[in-house]
């Protein structure tokens, strides 16, 4: 009976202790900081003006829509657009889509978010969205959505001027 109970108690000691040394991949640590490389992205938007040169909307060039628009990314997440007569204003914001759920496979992209408060029918509504960063330098930023819903996929090419 006392070597049934010793045994009881080995056995139980033996789980708890392998118990604590394992560890679990979703912990909530986040292998894949992307601190540097967002803070890089901010960087290189809040200097200067910015254009659209490519905006593919599922298979269709809508560049045209934002000819002669000049975009202007403030360092207090505010976005500008304007082509001399007309202005829009957003916000915007670049953050690290492994600490959100968004609709991306991706765990470690960065997700570069933008947002025009316009109606549906308005051509700036198609940018508002959590573009996930395919490439980055200090004068070009390259974009891509793949859609949820229908799976067509949209890019988006912003040149510095």
């Amino acid at each position: 009976m006392k070597s049934e109970f010793f045994y009881g108690i080995l056995l139980m000691m033996s789980f708890s202790l392998l118990s604590s040394t394992c560890s679990s991949d979703d912990d909530g640590n986040n292998q894949n900081n992307n601190s540097q490389e967002i803070a890089q992205i901010e960087t290189d938007v809040e200097s200067g003006t910015w254009s659209i040169t490519s905006y593919i909307d599922s298979g269709s060039d809508e560049t045209n829509d934002f000819n002669g628009y000049n975009f202007t990314f403030s360092t207090d997440g505010t976005l500008s657009a304007t082509n001399g007569t007309t202005s829009y204003s957003g916000t915007w914001s670049v953050t690290d889509s492994s600490n959100s759920s968004d609709d991306s496979n991706d765990d470690d992209d960065i997700d570069f978010n933008i947002s025009f408060p316009v109606p549906e029918s308005n051509d700036f509504e198609d940018l508002n969205d959590d573009w996930d960063v395919v490439s980055h330098t200090d004068t070009t930023l390259s974009l891509i959505d793949i859609s949820g819903g229908n799976g067509g996929t949209d890019t988006l090419v912003f040149q510095k001027n």
